[in-house]
């Protein structure tokens, strides 16, 4: 891939970072370039090859990160890795330069997910380290020392969903096995309602706590995707620092 698409992006501001997924640049621009670790991290490769890159708007500073897919010709702006770093007017801005620059492309705004607890993970990433001081910032030892932390977070986070999980698994099946001795037993008693009533009752109450234990094991695979994510913004961002460090030292 060459450059093409992403000196279109020059009207609006320059590129910070680049992200990779199964593409070279070539001419290499002499920014950060790390793999797209979302995506390599996937056992499957049904992900088009991809180039993302992070842009800082000339005008005010705010950044963006927008995905270019050629195969697709399609581009996404992502505003969850960009958590508070843009305005509302700014990426409208951006979304009426891609119109104008790149008027083959398709563009798409992906927003934070709730399911994949995003915004949560966002927050908690801005907490230890702003994406603008790992793309800025000249003080690179104190920003790896942010991100240190963060990394240290990522990692109690996803014991602490190990421990849910665990404990789910380990109750679910005893608890459950249990209920339903008891509600065969304690309903049995009760004929007033009938031997249809107490079967339909017997199934209900086993069938309450089913789907608690599930959306509790489903809370605890949400919670481990989440401390996943945050692992892999705090990679991500040593990777950039890395490249900073080699850029600066050429």
């Amino acid at each position: 891939m060459g450059l093409a698409e992403l000196d279109a992006l020059d009207s609006f501001g320059r590129v910070l970072a680049v992200k990779l997924y199964r593409l070279t640049l070539d001419p290499a621009p002499a920014v950060p370039i790390i793999p797209c670790l979302d995506h390599e991290a996937m056992l499957h490769q049904r992900v088009a090859p991809h180039a993302a890159a992070y842009l800082q708007e000339r005008a005010t500073g705010d950044l963006h990160e927008l995905t270019l897919i050629p195969d697709e010709r399609r581009i996404e702006v992502d505003t969850v890795s960009t958590w508070q770093e843009h305005s509302p007017e700014s990426r409208a801005r951006l979304l009426a330069m891609l119109a104008e620059r790149l008027p083959g492309y398709r563009v798409a705004v992906k927003g934070p997910s709730g399911w994949r607890g995003e915004r949560r993970v966002a927050e908690a990433c801005r907490a230890q380290v702003a994406l603008r001081a790992v793309l800025l910032d000249e003080n690179i030892e104190k920003v790896k020392a942010a991100v240190d932390r963060l990394t240290t977070v990522g990692t109690l986070m996803e014991k602490e969903s190990r421990v849910a999980s665990w404990g789910v698994r380990t109750v679910t099946g005893p608890v459950l096995a249990a209920a339903g001795v008891l509600t065969f037993l304690a309903l049995g008693s009760l004929d007033v309602i009938g031997a249809s009533g107490v079967t339909a009752l017997r199934y209900l109450l086993v069938g309450l706590l089913g789907a608690a234990f599930l959306y509790y094991g489903l809370k605890a695979v949400q919670l481990t995707g989440m401390a996943n994510r945050v692992w892999k913004r705090a990679a991500e961002y040593s990777l950039i620092l890395a490249e900073r460090r080699r850029l600066q030292s050429r």
